[in-house]
């Protein structure tokens, strides 16, 4: 069974930043799409940057593009997602998401294409 552990979120004011973590085991890390996902209250999940391991190509948001970076490390077979710049937009649960294929072009911020989910962790940008 895939687990996936999601750590560092918190609360910032605007301008700040947040890492966010994601750990899985090493089995899982190979070849897969996987990536963060963000959900408001009252607003459906989005898609905010996916990675896929296999081949190391990254997909944004149009809204993080610039500000978020998404890398992985291999050794502790965990993706992370570097927040700079956070606005008060960027407020949510964030989740991670790994899907066993490689990330859609086209498709890859559909939440319904991921297999696999963490638990979440909330991130509050205070203005």
């Amino acid at each position: 069974q895939v687990q996936l552990a999601e750590f560092g979120g918190g609360s910032v004011q605007t301008g700040g930043s947040l890492r966010l973590s994601c750990a899985t085991s090493a089995d899982t890390f190979r070849r897969v799409c996987m990536g963060w996902f963000r959900q408001a209250p009252g607003k459906e999940r989005e898609g905010v940057a996916v990675y896929y391991t296999g081949s190391l190509s990254t997909y944004y948001s149009d809204s993080v593009n610039g500000r978020f970076t998404i890398f992985q490390d291999n050794y502790n077979n965990t993706l992370y997602l570097q927040m700079n710049g956070l606005k008060p937009e960027d407020t949510g649960m964030y989740y991670c998401a790994a899907a066993p294929r490689p990330c859609s072009r086209g498709r890859w911020a559909d939440y319904h294409e991921y297999n696999f989910w963490g638990s979440g962790t909330a991130v509050t940008v205070s203005s």
